[in-house]
């Protein structure tokens, strides 16, 4: 008898919550369009202290690593001078975000994958390269823990100045995977 009533209540919960939530995958019905930025990060070292070194994902913005903690990843140049992009591992603040360079153009990425991200070690860039980033695990107003996600192209890099510019498109609702410009569906 407890397993009919149980059966019967966790169809109900499941039902409830699609309603709720508005998408067959339990995720509320997007509403925020996801938009392409340019952004410059400087290095970690050798750049003054107020040059914004790292970037967060969930909202969009660069920071400067001495003051904030939430960042999802930030830029360097080695001492070999290869320019690099750190994401929260590879800078001993915990195995939070990702990176994953991609092998098509910009615009041809349109979902960010679920798995094989970098996340404790530099990841080498140059002009041109793709890739896709997860921020840190995120908690959603509809209780779960997600990723959000983005892409980036690196525009240039200029060594004297130590300084990246990137080109970002952003996927603010919580839990989509879509990097399309308008309004995710995924």
């Amino acid at each position: 008898m407890h397993t009919v009533r149980g059966a019967a209540l966790a169809a109900l919960v499941a039902a409830l919550t699609v309603t709720a939530c508005g998408t067959t995958s339990g995720l509320p019905t997007a509403s925020i369009p996801n938009v392409v930025d340019t952004v410059s990060l400087y290095a970690l070292d050798g750049t003054p202290l107020p040059a914004p070194s790292g970037y967060d994902v969930q909202y969009k913005v660069v920071v400067r690593t001495d003051r904030f903690a939430s960042f999802d990843f930030a830029f360097n140049i080695t001492a070999a001078g290869q320019p690099v992009l750190l994401p929260t591992g590879a800078l001993g603040l915990g195995r939070s975000s990702g990176i994953q360079v991609q092998s098509v153009g910009f615009d041809a990425v349109t979902l960010a994958p679920t798995s094989a991200y970098v996340d404790t070690t530099a990841v080498p860039v140059d002009s041109g390269t793709v890739a896709v980033v997860h921020s840190r695990s995120t908690g959603c107003a509809f209780g779960a823990v997600v990723f959000y996600y983005a892409k980036i192209e690196v525009l240039a890099i200029d060594t004297v100045a130590r300084r990246i510019d990137l080109q970002v498109l952003v996927d603010q609702n919580c839990g989509y995977r879509g990097l399309e410009l308008g309004v995710p569906r995924r």
